[in-house]
């Protein structure tokens, strides 16, 4: 079962994690969707909803930082939070090299899902329910937002413009 565990796409691991926590969902098919306006009208969801997942390097390695999909991120409380002068996205390459995912598909888990630490800002507690590409661009699952709060191990700030 573990070495099948590791084989599995990112989305069957969000799909397991979600059933073995007795967590409900909905998952929806639809166009691919690079964008998060794409993405919130594939599932006829208000842009707020989305939880936009950004993964940043800086000298210590890779944290990955969740907002709003409304929202844009202010790079430098980033850089104050980490404590970091030198920040930037990961590339493409690395959002498949070290996720497994397009750009646009990365979903907002941390650990179980992958080793980084994770950051969510405020703007993501004021909705009821957050949806998000899973590992794919053509699935999206939303879920109840305090649900998606047991299921992550975040620190909590405020980033977003």
């Amino acid at each position: 079962m573990l070495a099948e565990k590791f084989k599995m796409s990112i989305t069957e691991k969000l799909r397991l994690l979600l059933q073995e926590k007795h967590i409900e969902y909905k998952e929806i098919d639809h166009e691919a969707a690079q964008t998060c306006e794409i993405s919130a009208k594939a599932r006829g969801e208000d842009i707020k909803i989305g939880g936009k997942t950004l993964l940043f390097k800086d000298k210590k390695g890779f944290h990955l930082f969740v907002l709003s999909a409304e929202k844009q991120v202010d790079s430098n409380k980033v850089r104050q939070i980490l404590k970091s002068q030198k920040l930037r996205f990961a590339t493409e390459q690395e959002l498949q090299d070290l996720c497994y995912v397009q750009k646009g598909a990365l979903p907002p888990f941390g650990k179980p899902i992958y080793p980084y630490d994770l950051y969510l800002d405020e703007s993501i507690l004021y909705n009821e329910k957050i949806a998000f590409n899973a590992g794919i661009l053509t699935k999206s699952f939303i879920l109840n937002t305090q649900d998606y709060l047991t299921l992550v191990c975040a620190n909590y700030s405020c980033f977003a413009k």
